[in-house]
């Protein structure tokens, strides 16, 4: 969990879920971890999930159950075993993909829309969520290593760069596949 939200529906950030139990500054853990990374010669994918992403309607996009599917669809990432969509905010999963697991894993269909909805890159929402987390870094994180500023740097302009082309939603049907 990245974020919770808190007081008046404002977003709180979490590093990882555990920044109330790391005994060394936020910084220098952070530090640590990517140090770390960098020793991995054979590093593992990281994912990243949004259980909690609701429509226009306040309707949640995902069933309680979907999660199944997104654990199997990382598996079969991990191997090789499955495409993506390269999006500005990194890869996601390609429609043909989750159609099938959702029939195999979860015996439900799962319509282009529902893939729409869930995958569509909201470039404000993603850029807002960029500039808090930048802001958390510069006050809440003493020596927040100079990295972590420079990846937020890329990716908001991976962002706009993608806004500029393509608007301010970008429906994951319109994102270039790779194997």
């Amino acid at each position: 969990t990245f974020a919770t939200v808190g007081k008046e529906g404002v977003p709180e950030i979490n590093l990882m879920s555990i920044q109330d139990f790391v005994a060394i500054s936020l910084g220098k853990y952070v530090k640590n971890n990517l140090d770390f990374g960098k020793k991995l010669k054979n590093p593992p994918l990281v994912f990243g999930v949004n259980y909690f992403l609701r429509d226009k309607d306040g309707k949640f996009t995902n069933g309680v159950r979907d999660k199944h599917v997104w654990v199997k669809w990382m598996e079969l990432r991990v191997h090789n075993e499955a495409g993506c969509r390269v999006a500005p905010t990194g890869l996601i999963p390609c429609y043909e993909n989750l159609k099938r697991l959702f029939k195999e894993v979860l015996n439900k269909d799962y319509s282009e829309q529902d893939y729409i909805n869930q995958f569509t890159i909201r470039i404000k929402e993603n850029l807002a969520k960029i500039d808090r987390v930048e802001k958390f870094h510069r006050e809440h994180v003493a020596q927040s290593p100079a990295e972590v500023f420079k990846v937020l740097a890329e990716q908001k302009k991976r962002l706009e760069e993608a806004g500029a082309k393509f608007g301010d939603y970008i429906s994951p049907l319109d994102l270039p596949q790779q194997k």
